[in-house]
This record gives C-alpha cells, structure tokens and sequence, in this order.
C-alpha cells in the first residue's frame, strides 16, 4: 500500500499546496498558450511532434492505470466500501462520459454542415473557408474552420476541450505537492502537443492574420485547463476529512477514464497526421514511443510503492 495511505490525511488547505496549484494553473495556461501560438514564430519538425503526440499518450496510459485507478480503488479500499468495484465502474464512466461528449461534438459539426450543405444548394450560404476533413486529426476538428462565425469557433473548441477541464480538475484536487506537480507535467505534455497541432494547422487554412487566429484559439483551448484546476480548488477548499477522501476517489476514478479515453482514441490511435511524409511515420516508430511512456510513468511509481 503506498506510503501516503499509511500517513495522515494532509491538509488540503495548506498555503503551500494551494500555492502549488495555483502555480501549476499559471504554467499550463502559458505553456499552452504559447505553444498555440508557435508555429506563426518557428517551423515545428513534424516527426517530433508525430512521436511526441504518441509519447504523450503513453504517458496518459501509464498515469491512468498505474496512478489514477490504483488510488481510486485503494482510497475506496479505505473507506470500507471494498465490497464493490467502484473505483473501475467510475472509470468505465468517464470513460463513457469523455466518448460522449465526442458525441456530442461530432453532432454539432455534422449538424452544421447539413444545414450549409441545404443552404448552399439554395444559393443562400455564406463564405467561408473550405477545409477538407481529411487534412485533420483530432486535434484541430474541421467544424473549427467550417463554422460561419467566431462564436460558433470558440463553442466548438470549448466542447472539444472537455477533458481538458477534467484534467484540471485532477490537478486541482491532488491531496500532496509531489501528486499536483506530476499531474501537471503529464497534462502539460498532452496540451502542448495539442496546441502545437491546432496552430500549425490554423497557419495553414486561415492565412488571413494567422496571428490574430492562433491566439484567439489558443487562448480559448489554454484556459480550459486551469479553469479545471481552479474548480479542484474550490473542492478542496470547501472540504476536508473523509468528505475530502470520498470525492478524491470518486473524481481519481472518474479521471482514470477519462485519461484512457484520451490516451488510446485521441493521442495513440489517430495521433497527429503529418502534412508531408516523415521517416519515423511508422508502426514500430510509435509503439516505440508509447512504450517509452508507459515505462517513464511505471519508474516514477516505483517511489510510490
């Protein structure tokens, strides 16, 4: 049983812990935001970002499993309610929970361009900038530059980022410094890749103030994260005791999914598309990659053990 479970339960609402997260909501919002807004200042080498998007979602992989869902099922363990698999009944919910809302983002989008589609054989729709689907993946959803106005962009990128948020959340309701500190990076290294993609495919099909473009929506994606944790700290501020116990295992349980969803539908399977062909756009490549996460993340729980 890990050490922390032994210990007593730590205060949530210590100075230097909330000082913590709230660090850790300053450097995602930035290192996200910035990395969105990149490809207008650099030229990113696609192959690294095809593997660093794979490696990511080794990493996710690993936290989920070997983190997330053994602390669930532990804490869950610790509050005498043993007798039935919550911890992995949570994770196949937000697992489904984070199918859903891509669901629900993918009859939005679909929703839209049915009704240009009969708009436009009427001679009525309006002009726009035409994107054909098969030049994205997940990261940059073509409904994103199909949409007739900005507002319909930023709700779009809001659903999109609905783990994102949840990610947050796991940051913001960490029960040590150590725990909030390698959330973020795991997060972090997950949302730069993102934001790398979105901006170089922005650059790519709107050239009108490309600038403009990339911060807008790199502003709107970096903000979903540390809203997520400023949530988690809210939670933890309001609670402490075996209330504080039963919401980190309920919220770690959920996560668990969430990251799984993530790591295996978005980062491993579709991954990052290159636009021009890469040597290391290979099966071997990225299993490679992604055993290279896996690993990091199982050598960091053995300080946990």
């Amino acid at each position: 049983m890990p050490r922390y479970l032994l210990q007593a339960t730590p205060d949530l609402r210590s100075r230097s812990l909330v000082l913590i997260k709230i660090w850790s909501l300053i450097i995602v919002f930035n290192l996200t935001f910035i990395a969105g807004t990149s490809p207008y200042l650099m030229k990113w080498n696609e192959g690294f970002i095809l593997l660093g998007t794979q490696f990511a979602g080794g990493v996710f992989l690993g936290i989920a499993l070997l983190q997330f869902l053994r602390d669930s099922n532990e804490f869950f363990d610790k509050l005498g309610s043993d007798d039935y698999p919550f911890a992995f009944m949570l994770a196949v919910s937000g697992y489904l929970l984070t199918m859903l809302a891509d669901c629900v983002c993918v009859y939005v989008y679909r929703k839209r361009k049915c009704r240009e589609t009969a708009s436009s054989s009427t001679g009525t729709s309006q002009s726009r900038i035409q994107v054909p689907d098969d030049r994205f993946n997940h990261y940059v959803d073509p409904a994103f530059f199909s949409t007739s106005s900005f507002g319909d962009s930023i709700l779009l990128i809001v659903m999109l980022s609905f783990h994102s948020v949840y990610e947050g959340i796991t940051i913001g309701i960490a029960g040590t410094g150590s725990k909030a500190w390698r959330t973020l990076w795991v997060v972090s290294l997950h949302k730069i890749f993102a934001a790398i993609a979105m901006g170089i495919a922005l650059m790519r099909t709107i050239p009108d103030h490309p600038l403009i473009s990339c911060a807008a929506y790199s502003f709107v994606f970096a903000i979903s994260t540390p809203l997520g944790v400023g949530i988690g700290i809210v939670i933890d501020s309001t609670v402490q005791g075996v209330v504080a116990d039963w919401i980190y295992a309920i919220f770690i349980g959920i996560s668990s999914g969430v990251f799984l969803y993530v790591s295996v539908n978005h980062l491993v399977s579709k991954g990052y598309s290159p636009h021009s062909k890469v040597s290391v756009d290979t099966p071997l490549h990225k299993f490679l990659a992604v055993l290279v996460g896996v690993a990091v993340i199982a050598i960091i729980m053995i300080w946990e053990s």
